[in-house]
């Protein structure tokens, strides 16, 4: 029975979403990170808010057992992406729960900057009567310039649309279409600084994003600008923001995050002209029910099922697709065995081939698990979440082709390798819907099945081998449980694949390498 650490305060929900599952949850909040790596190695999935920073050092200490990181949000800052992908952890967020909250907080927050809403509040709770003093903008008929427009970023637009703003967006990955059906206008980051009356940030925090406003962007923006961050920390530079402020170049802003949380002894604080706010963009009923409940569903399946959600380093698999996709992750697991089995060089390319009715199937999870398999015999450690970091790292070139029509099979899957030395391929197929089998290798045909031993023998086509090999394993005391050949024509090239039930020994395999007619003999496992 699977069990799921949950390591920060939540919606209680989440816990009964796992128990109705037949899952043991615990929760224990509030753990420092040397208590936590003390108990994360009894787990298989672990959930976190932001309390808990999920360090390169937590996650050694739960593998090989966790599995699963869940943040119960979207921002995965405190998760250590990079370790976790590295360690074959899936990490998953929950990118929708809080949308609506979050969006409806920077519109908030828009509202209480265009009216000066808190300082006036203050101003009135200390006696005074200062109509004069604030002064406000309208906000019917202004520019709002989004920086980002993903799920928060467009119910944004659709609120700015209610209020009878005009909305721009920079988004480098909006495509013309979508931005069409929400009713923004795309313009470029320079051109949205220039023409914003208000900038609302809704973004990830990147290499990329850090500081996307800073000094020299801020000097860029048109004179009485407004800034919003509703999103993460780290994307506006803080202390030009404050100086440019007080130059009087922008009017104002309001922030409910920050690069450093909590906030701590920050100049913002003694502007009236900033809105500051504790991370609040998330914190509703509603919104950390939604996150609760989402979180715990998608462990679940992951563990239940292999289902795989809103996952930050792999594809998603959903839960209808992951029990058509179990008997091709068993042959994608062999074919990608077997090609690195019998790779002795380095690698250079891979090219796999998806055809007939595999072409229709989600098949990045696939083309992971056949990398794994190509590299696990070199590489101590690798699976098929770190597998594409890995190939990615070493150069190694990986392409994939769909072919719906192919003949001779309903299904096929080939895996073309490339390497220093030579190329190879191997092909397989289910039979009867299910049951792996090889069915080419180096374009020689053969119908294999791979059991947990086998021998592979790559040899000239001449009478008296098989006997010879026979011999040979039944003098070593290895039985044979089938036998698999072929050929590329008679006296040519010929492989054969013999399933037996005890290991082959270096011992043993040198005595059928010194055979006559012989070129290649190795031993292969599956598991």
């Amino acid at each position: 029975m699977p069990q799921v650490l949950i390591a920060d305060r939540m919606s209680p929900l989440a816990q009964k979403v796992f128990e109705q599952h037949g899952i043991v949850a615990e929760v224990r909040t509030g753990l420092s990170e040397d208590e936590l790596r003390k108990v994360i190695g009894q787990y298989d999935g672990l959930v976190v808010r932001s309390a808990t920073k999920v360090t390169a050092r937590v996650l050694e200490a739960g593998v090989p057992r966790l599995k699963v990181v869940g943040r119960a949000g979207i921002g995965v800052d405190n998760v250590d992406v990079e370790a976790a992908t590295r360690l074959g952890v899936v990490v998953m967020n929950a990118p929708f729960g809080n949308a609506v909250t979050t969006a409806e907080h920077a519109i908030a927050m828009m509202m209480a900057l265009a009216r000066h809403i808190p300082a006036a509040d203050r101003s009135m709770r200390a006696g005074k009567w200062e109509k004069n003093r604030f002064m406000g903008m309208e906000l019917a008929g202004k520019t709002l310039g989004l920086i980002g427009c993903g799920n928060i970023g467009s119910i944004v637009a659709d609120r700015a649309h209610g209020l009878k703003m005009k909305v721009i967006v920079y988004d480098p990955y909006l495509s013309d279409e979508r931005a069409r059906s929400l009713g923004v206008e795309k313009v470029s980051f320079d051109e949205l600084l220039q023409r914003a009356d208000v900038i609302s940030l809704h973004t990830p925090l990147t290499p990329e994003t850090r500081n996307i406003l800073s000094r020299e962007a801020l000097l860029r923006t048109r004179p009485g600008v407004r800034i919003v961050n509703c999103a993460r920390g780290g994307l506006v530079d803080e202390q030009a923001l404050y100086d440019l402020i007080r130059a009087g170049h922008v009017a104002g802003a309001a922030l409910d995050v920050f690069a450093e949380e909590p906030l701590g002894e920050s100049p913002l604080r003694e502007l009236d002209e900033v809105v500051l706010t504790p991370h609040l963009g998330a914190s509703t009923t509603e919104a950390q029910e939604k996150v609760a409940i989402q979180i715990a569903e998608q462990i679940a399946d992951f563990l239940l099922y292999g289902a795989v959600s809103n996952a930050i380093n792999m594809p998603a698999v959903s839960a209808e697709e992951a029990p058509r996709l179990r008997p091709y992750t068993k042959l994608a697991e062999q074919l990608g065995s077997f090609a690195g089995q019998l790779t002795e060089t380095g690698l250079r390319r891979v090219t796999i081939t998806y055809g007939g009715e595999a072409a229709a199937l989600n098949t990045r999870p696939l083309t992971q698990i056949i990398l794994k398999g190509l590299l696990a015999p070199q590489l101590e450690g690798v699976n098929m979440v770190s597998a594409p970091v890995i190939a990615r790292a070493r150069g190694i070139d990986v392409a994939t082709v769909e072919r719906e029509n192919i003949e001779g099979y309903r299904t096929l899957i080939s895996v073309e390798v490339e390497t220093e030395r030579r190329e190879r391929c191997v092909a397989g197929t289910l039979f009867q819907g299910s049951e792996p089998r090889i069915v080419t290798v180096d374009g020689i045909p053969m119908e294999a099945r791979l059991g947990e031993h086998m021998l592979f023998v790559r040899n000239v086509d001449r009478p008296g081998l098989i006997g010879a090999l026979g011999t040979l394993l039944g003098e070593a005391g290895v039985n044979i449980a089938s036998f698999h050949l072929g050929r590329r024509e008679p006296g040519g090239e010929a492989l054969a694949l013999v399933e037996v039930d005890q290991p082959v020994g270096e011992e043993l395999l040198a005595r059928i390498r010194a055979l006559p007619h012989v070129l290649q003999a190795r031993a292969l496992r599956f598991s």
